[in-house]
């Protein structure tokens, strides 16, 4: 089972710091790091931010209890990444726009290395039922399957296809896009894939972002982008179990658990609770658990 991956942060390929940040000396507590070399980069840049990223692969120490991928722009670009020294450090790479048309060449070169992928749905494609069904059916396809760590949902580019931009007042499921997120997840949870959610773009509106990370969760996303470090702890804290979730979890996986019983006013179905109980458990030993149970924001209504 894919485990939870809370907020992956996103920096640009071409920040001054990077090494700092690939290295744990800047924003120490992030637990997943994407190296940008997509949107975040202006062409002009680009050049730069590969020797930026190519300095910083070959001197950021080996350790990974940070989990750090690179967004490539291209297939050339990630075949430049992974030409650079210390390219083996990477977890993986994030693919940007990616589709059913575009996904081999990827692929491809990577094929003989133990890197993730993770591929952002972010173009019209999404839009389209049918083929976001045959994008699945090439992801499930042998020795691919299993180097797909998750797919990233793009919600601002989404959003701009639609000639929108995400409102101020309300969460990303109460635009056309909470239909189609709800879709993404009905075509891809059951066939073993797991999804994170956009990146929520204004850094003055910590309620509403925690109303809609609380709303993630209910959607069954692992993760959302973050792009900015304050974002990460309410984006996390999140991620945290609630201790009567714990409690009914551990019950459920409970060997001598009998097939139905009623916990917390709730009623507990070993059979078809299992797969949550062993995520609960397993996002507990990660993230930790609250130390009291705490109403999230879309359960008290409130904005």
């Amino acid at each position: 089972m894919a485990k939870s991956m809370g907020a992956s942060l996103y920096v640009p390929a071409n920040h001054k710091d990077l090494m700092a940040v690939a290295d744990g000396e800047r924003i120490g507590h992030a637990r997943s790091l994407i190296f940008c070399t997509e949107d975040s980069v202006a062409d002009h840049d680009l050049s730069w931010a590969l020797f930026n990223l190519s300095v910083v692969l070959a001197n950021m120490s080996a350790d990974r209890r940070t989990e750090r991928f690179v967004r490539v722009r291209n297939p050339e670009v990630m075949a430049r990444v992974l030409a650079m020294p210390g390219v083996d450090k990477l977890t993986g790479f994030v693919i940007p726009k990616a589709t059913r048309h575009n996904f081999e060449p990827y692929f491809r070169l990577v094929r003989d290395t133990d890197h993730m992928l993770m591929p952002t749905l972010e173009t019209a494609e999404v839009f389209n039922d049918d083929e976001m069904r045959e994008f699945r059916k090439m992801l499930e396809a042998p020795g691919v399957r299993s180097r797909i760590l998750a797919l990233r949902i793009g919600g601002n580019d989404l959003l701009a296809l639609l000639g929108l931009r995400r409102p101020r007042g309300m969460t990303i499921y109460r635009t056309p896009l909470g239909p189609v997120i709800a879709r993404l997840v009905t075509t891809f949870r059951p066939y073993g894939f797991v999804l994170t959610a956009p990146v929520f773009e204004h850094l003055d509106l910590p309620e509403l972002l925690d109303q809609e990370v609380a709303e993630d969760i209910a959607y069954g996303m692992v993760g959302k982008t973050a792009i900015h470090p304050t974002q990460i702890a309410p984006i996390e804290q999140h991620y945290r179990v609630k201790p009567r979730d714990l409690e009914a979890a551990r019950a459920i996986l409970d060997v001598d658990a009998p097939a139905v019983f009623k916990m917390h006013d709730s009623m507990c179905e070993v059979a078809t609770h299992r797969a949550w109980a062993q995520r609960m458990v397993d996002q507990s030993n990660v993230f930790g658990a609250h130390p009291h149970d705490v109403p999230s924001p879309a359960a008290s209504g409130e904005m």
